[in-house]
């Protein structure tokens, strides 16, 4: 690729890049997995404290604060010639001050298509195509032979207590949901609505989907649940498998089919 080039990332703001970027810093955790697994390890210069994976590398780069509140003074004393973002996992303001100052690309997925469509541009803006359309090809090949629920199941998916906040349309989550099977009955509300108890008794959901994250749902919760929606099956699932949208896709399709027969399973009885 010849220097200077030029990007456009996926909310139509284009960058230019003087040369290959040496110093990255990412701003969302299942972004920063992929970088890892792109083998940018030794280009990767920051993280925010929410990115967890892959568990050893994380624990030696420098944080640059969270998702929605960056350190400004650590990003500068970093250098960073690359910086990758999201739209919906970031804020606005932080970004576009950061615009001001450095390259930064952001990605903007609500569907798996868009996902792969990220990965194989940033295997573009790293020159590590080959890596990224290996890697796009497993995880098409996985969710090809996915199979989901049949008929539908009624679902309420929970990232939130207190007060409760579910999913609703358009999320990556709601994507996953549909794929699974799992007829999101908040799918006509807000993008991650505040539920009410009476709105889940009058959805009346056959399952219910409790997220390890953002909040941290444990089975302890799960009665808590139950008695609002007696009639309905409640489980913890890996809230990663529903809504990071990197390289662990790789895992999700053989994860998300587990969850698919335990419920087909549990409500068959």
């Amino acid at each position: 690729m010849n220097y200077p080039c030029t990007f456009t990332d996926q909310m139509g703001h284009q960058i230019t890049l003087p040369h290959l970027p040496r110093r990255i810093i990412s701003l969302v955790p299942s972004q920063t997995e992929l970088l890892f697994d792109l083998g940018l390890d030794d280009r990767i210069v920051g993280i925010t404290k929410f990115c967890i994976h892959p568990t050893d590398q994380v624990k030696q780069k420098p944080i640059v604060g969270g998702t929605k509140n960056f350190h400004f003074e650590t990003i500068a004393q970093l250098r960073p010639d690359l910086i990758i973002g999201n739209k919906e996992e970031n804020y606005k303001e932080g970004i576009e001050q950061l615009q001001q100052d450095y390259p930064v690309w952001m990605s903007d997925i609500y569907q798996l298509e868009e996902a792969l469509q990220m990965m194989q541009q940033l295997g573009e803006l790293t020159s590590t195509e080959p890596k990224a359309a290996e890697l796009v090809s497993t995880i098409k090949n996985r969710f090809a032979d996915f199979t989901p629920a049949t008929p539908g199941i009624s679902t309420a998916y929970f990232i939130w207590r207190k007060p409760y906040m579910a999913v609703g349309e358009n999320n990556i989550i709601d994507h996953m949901l549909q794929r699974c099977g799992f007829s999101n009955c908040f799918a006509h509300l807000a993008r991650y609505p505040e539920i009410t108890t009476d709105q889940l008794r009058q959805a009346n959901p056959l399952l219910i989907l409790l997220s390890s994250e953002p909040y941290p749902f444990r089975e302890k919760h799960i009665t808590e649940f139950q008695e609002l929606c007696p009639q309905a099956l409640v489980k913890v699932v890996d809230g990663e498998m529903f809504s990071w949208y990197g390289s662990r896709l790789l895992q999700a399709p053989a994860y998300l089919e587990q969850v698919i027969k335990e419920v087909q399973q549990e409500l068959s009885r």
